[in-house]
């Protein structure tokens, strides 16, 4: 029988942010989301796999993990882990005055995991912020802990600086449980034309509007087809297809088989 994606909440509503050790006794987890909020892993100890969406990663410590709320994701460890975890709200950062620090987690939330290479000061650094309370030393300790996560970690490259106009649209994209295929429609919602659009996706991204927006409708039609009982037709319908032929079509396209055949691999 096909599991269920649960939505997992573990922030209390009115907080913000939380810190927190890693929990030792986590083992073997079900596939699940996070509720509204971007997490990031931090394992210093510990051996296993850790499947986020269709990648499975082996745990090579010390290591970070970074999850989106969209994301699917459940662990398989072998050995006790040891680590922290922080559990960031969008208000969070909205509170914030630090533009330094939104553009660390900027450059640091469309990357999935990274491999820490010298991780002197990280585990203080986290070790400070589960105590913290104040709002500002919370900031403070926060860009430090990304700045040097970026700054000993194996390299990656950056994109480049996102405008407002694509950051929003990729904000849009996010909200999986409202996702349309159509540029059009986004071009609206952000009050520019299609082809403004589609120009400042090919030079931020090096691609067009059509092919970032069928990327993230593909993403979310494989977690539907993966982790619950929706019909095909069902799915279709969540994702604002018109009918589940086309919505077959415009899969198979993408993936080269049909959503039936990639819920039966």
């Amino acid at each position: 029988m096909r599991k269920y994606i649960s939505l997992k909440n573990k922030i209390e509503k009115t907080a913000l942010v939380k810190v927190e050790p890693f929990k030792q006794q986590i083992r073997k987890t079900n596939p699940h989301k996070h509720n509204n909020y971007f997490e990031i892993i931090y394992l210093s100890e510990g051996t296993g796999f850790h499947t986020i969406d269709q990648s499975v990663f082996s745990i090579i410590t010390p290591t970070v993990f970074f999850i989106r709320k969209e994301q699917v994701h459940f662990w398989d460890i072998t050995s006790k882990p040891k680590g922290f975890v922080v559990l960031l709200k969008k208000e969070f950062l909205q509170a914030s005055l630090d533009y330094k620090l939104r553009d660390l987690l900027s450059q640091l939330s469309h990357i999935t995991c990274l491999k820490i290479n010298e991780p002197q000061n990280i585990d203080a650094l986290f070790q400070l912020l589960v105590s913290e309370k104040d709002f500002t030393v919370t900031e403070g300790l926060l860009k430090a802990l990304l700045a040097k996560i970026i700054a000993r970690s194996t390299p990656f490259s950056t994109s480049v600086n996102k405008s407002d106009t694509i950051t929003l649209f990729q904000d849009f994209l996010k909200q999986t449980d409202n996702l349309h295929n159509s540029v059009a429609y986004y071009a609206q919602r952000l009050q520019i034309s299609p082809q403004k659009l589609n120009a400042i996706c090919r030079k931020t991204h090096q691609q067009s509007a059509s092919e970032i927006l069928g990327e993230h409708i593909i993403d979310e039609a494989k977690r539907q087809l993966l982790y619950s009982d929706n019909s095909v037709s069902e799915i279709a319908y969540n994702l604002n297809f018109s009918d589940s032929s086309y919505f077959i079509k415009y899969f198979k396209r993408y993936m080269g088989i049909t959503p039936k055949a990639f819920r039966e691999i």
